[in-house]
């Protein structure tokens, strides 16, 4: 399979290496489905379509390797990876456990804005939900686990999750666009920001091992309901 769909020439950030902006044109691609599981991807055309040369093509495609995006086929060429059950269960088997480990140690070591900061966030996602913005939801619900972790302060739990994360961030789409879900999803979040906040770490950590779990079995009937 060839690439059929165009992409944006991408705009040059004097502020973020060139190999990045590539990678995160690449990666957004790829979740949002205009590079398609299976497509073959190929350097000069890629290059010619973001409007720059292959030599940062090439290290974006290197690092979507590391993240699982891309799988690189010695003789036969650089295809978008694709991911199947056994993927998801493994990736969610491990993400239950750091997950819950993060969400438990972050009661631990919230600071009063921090605790402030994710009730706001509770608050711009139930809004979302309301105006049916799902890219607005998606994007909240990356900042809402982003935070958690951070209030973690384990760096090297913070560094695994996210690489595990990367992995399945191309079906997050799905898996909240999924009938129901989004409601789910905030009453989920606001078990976890509850527990956090009356600082009961065992609530905590139950609440984020419920969440991964209805998480992981709503991407499993999403991609089961998309073949």
């Amino acid at each position: 399979m060839t690439m059929s769909k165009r992409l944006e020439p991408i705009t040059i950030d004097s502020y973020q290496p060139l190999r990045e902006t590539v990678c995160e044109a690449l990666r957004d691609a790829i979740r949002r489905g205009i590079l398609e599981p299976g497509e073959r991807l190929m350097e000069v055309q890629l290059a010619e379509e973001l409007g720059i040369s292959r030599t940062p093509v090439r290290e974006a495609i290197r690092k979507l390797e590391q993240e699982g995006y891309v799988i690189m086929m010695p003789r036969r060429g650089t295809y978008v990876s694709d991911v199947s059950v056994k993927d998801v269960k493994e990736i969610f088997e491990i993400r239950s456990a750091l997950e819950s480990l993060s969400t438990e140690l972050a009661t631990m070591r919230i600071e009063p804005e921090e605790l402030e900061k994710l009730q706001s966030l509770l608050v711009e996602i139930e809004g979302h939900i309301k105006n049916n913005d799902i890219d607005k939801i998606v994007a909240t619900d990356i900042e809402f686990h982003g935070l958690l972790y951070q209030v973690s302060r384990n760096e090297r739990l913070v560094a695994i999750i996210s690489n595990l994360k990367e992995q399945l961030a191309r079906f997050r789409t799905l898996s909240m666009s999924y009938p129901g879900r989004l409601q789910e999803t905030l009453e989920e979040h606001r078990a976890m920001v509850e527990a956090i906040a009356a600082g009961d770490s065992d609530a905590a950590r139950e609440a984020a091992e419920r969440h991964m779990e209805q998480a992981e079995e709503t991407l499993l009937k999403a991609m089961r309901k998309s073949k």
